[in-house]
């Protein structure tokens, strides 16, 4: 395992700017999602890291030693790295044990216990061995391409979005053979990714990329919960955003008196809730919004309805629903938002930023007594 340390990264292509400034410090052992967009410049980070692309300016540290700066070019071969591409890109012609070992140079390493060893490892029966790939389904063909990876025991694991191409319940056990073999070995990992569900499970920290520009590097919790923008906050998950005004600790909207657990403390404001925030209540409930059903999704684990707000003028909000108790379209509910929100400062707006807390003193938190 290796740490791994980026500083103030910059490449462009043709005199386009792809990635502007990045820093980026990964801890040995660790997994760090890094999410973003298509053409965000993912690809390409894992690629300058790999060195199969040369930086612009910056510096790139693996294990603590400069592999790429102004005028230093280590070879890909000579990084310690091993890369997962979003396909496995296996050897037609060659057996899934010669996959395997392909690139191994080393003759302990060329065995057949260790083509067992590593089968173990990312979940694959032995006999599989002698397979060729196309016997394999797209899931156990990504776990062959990983053991391919791991075989000459790199310092540091590069997945490019490997699970992309993979259907939704193969994707779901392929990640967390992917994730378990990672660990097992204690790998240092880099998994690059548009999909928010993947970096959040599988990333013990997610790195988000927008427009070349890294906008914030947290835990998942604390980026799902706490991102740090509204356009941050609309790309993680879903999220509810409604306009208000923030005096201190309280930001009052069309939703009521929330109390805030991030963001600015004075001034016109973006009231961000996350649906599963949202609870429906009877009409008559004291203390709580009002709204009408205007439709309801279901998706069988759960559901969302879409709310028209009564007194707010074309604001509509969604809330996640446990499938097995819904309202229907057109009911009149009340709605209570659960926990703290965070708050954004209008565009043109600036506002005294007030500190982080979950509960904040009177202000309920924030569902009325009858359904606390």
């Amino acid at each position: 395992m290796a740490t791994l340390q980026i500083e103030n990264l910059c490449k462009s292509f043709r005199d386009v700017p792809v990635l502007e400034g990045v820093d980026l410090d990964v801890a040995a052992g660790s997994l760090v999602a890094v999410l973003g967009a298509s053409g965000s410049g993912k690809t390409t980070l894992l690629r300058l890291i790999a060195g199969f692309e040369r930086l612009d300016r910056g510096r790139i540290a693996i294990g603590g030693q400069v592999v790429a700066a102004p005028g230093l070019h280590v070879a890909p071969e000579r990084r310690g790295v091993g890369y997962v591409m979003q396909e496995g890109a296996l050897f037609p012609h060659l057996s899934v044990a010669d996959n395997i070992l392909f690139g191994v140079a080393s003759k302990a390493q060329r065995s057949a216990g260790r083509v067992a060893a590593l089968l173990d490892l990312v979940g694959l029966p032995q006999r599989y061995a002698q397979f060729q790939p196309h016997l394999l389904s797209g899931g156990e063909q990504q776990r062959v391409a990983l053991a391919r990876a791991l075989a000459p025991e790199p310092k540091l694991v590069l997945l490019d979005e490997p699970f992309s191409a993979l259907d939704a319940a193969l994707r779901g056990d392929t990640r967390r053979a992917v994730a378990e073999a990672l660990r097992a070995v204690g790998a240092t990992g880099i998994l690059v990714t548009h999909d928010q569900s993947e970096a959040l499970s599988m990333g013990s920290k997610v790195a988000v990329l927008r427009r070349g520009r890294l906008v914030q590097v947290a835990t998942p919790m604390e980026l799902y919960r706490r991102p740090v923008d509204a356009e941050l906050a609309r790309f993680i998950g879903e999220a509810v955003l409604v306009p208000g005004t923030a005096a201190g600790h309280v930001a009052r909207c069309g939703l009521g008196a929330l109390p805030i657990g991030a963001g600015p403390g004075e001034g016109p404001v973006e009231i961000m809730v996350r649906p599963e925030q949202i609870r429906l209540l009877p009409p008559d409930t004291e203390g709580c919004a009002r709204g009408e059903v205007l439709g309801v999704t279901f998706y069988g684990h759960d559901a969302v309805a879409e709310i028209a707000l009564a007194g707010a003028a074309d604001t509509t909000i969604s809330a996640r629903l446990f499938s097995n108790d819904l309202p229907a379209p057109g009911e009149a509910i009340g709605v209570a938002v659960q926990g703290a929100v965070v708050a954004y400062p209008l565009p043109g707006e600036c506002a005294a930023p007030a500190p982080a807390q979950d509960e904040i003193p009177g202000v309920e938190n924030i569902l009325p007594r009858e359904c606390a």
